[in-house]
């Protein structure tokens, strides 16, 4: 396999490194004083200031939205392309959040974009895309280890013109400070469960579910 880059990607590397060493680098002190004022606030979930500050930077720089491949959304790059950025992004900790690059945005953006309906997309991906609201993923079933997504017990097969939705999910609370938006969004992969099922896309799914607290 060939793993040159291509002058696309090796111009997004020059960029995204310039933007780790003007604004990342420098920050990781601050950084860690947000998370600090936070965690005395008590707002423990809450984003720190410095990335809220450098969000608008990547975004004007064109370095918002990397990981969606093949999107007219992102900057159309396959996987084999996106992930020397990754790695440039993963040096610091924190630093994918500023691109908007950073899980479970990530993992809850990609089926939304390719399969979600127009009214998912418009209720839950513009404002993820634009880094308006953060989203969550919960694996919270009381029988399983939850920390391993292979043994989600949850399931929808057809029944008739339905495929209803068989699962047991413990309550998570407090998922993030911020927005009721960020609480809500949980919400968004069981819509999506439907909506896949719905359309014919599967005769059975096997597909985590996530609800808000």
């Amino acid at each position: 396999m060939d793993f040159e880059c291509s002058p696309k990607v090796m111009d997004l590397r020059v960029r995204v490194d310039r933007f780790m060493q003007a604004f990342i680098y420098p920050n990781e002190a601050r950084h860690h004083q947000d998370v600090e004022d936070n965690t005395h606030a008590e707002r423990h979930w809450t984003s720190t200031r410095i990335i809220e500050e450098l969000k608008p930077r990547a975004q004007a720089a064109g370095l918002w939205d990397l990981f969606l491949l093949d999107s007219r959304h992102g900057a159309g790059l396959s996987n084999l392309e996106y992930a020397p950025l990754a790695e440039l992004m993963g040096r610091m900790l924190w630093a994918s959040e500023v691109f908007n690059c950073s899980a479970p945005d990530t993992g809850n953006m990609e089926p939304l974009e390719r399969y979600g309906s127009p009214e998912q997309k418009a209720r839950w991906l513009t404002p993820l895309l634009t880094g308006e609201i953060r989203s969550a993923f919960a694996m919270t079933e009381p029988e399983v280890a939850s920390s391993d997504a292979t043994h989600t017990q949850t399931r929808t097969e057809r029944d008739g013109d339905d495929f209803p939705l068989a699962y047991t999910l413990a309550r998570t609370l407090r998922l993030a400070d911020g927005p009721a938006e960020v609480h809500r969004n949980a919400l968004a992969k069981m819509e999506l469960a439907r909506w896949l099922a719905a359309s014919g896309a599967a005769d059975k799914i096997d597909i985590p579910v996530t609800r808000g607290a």
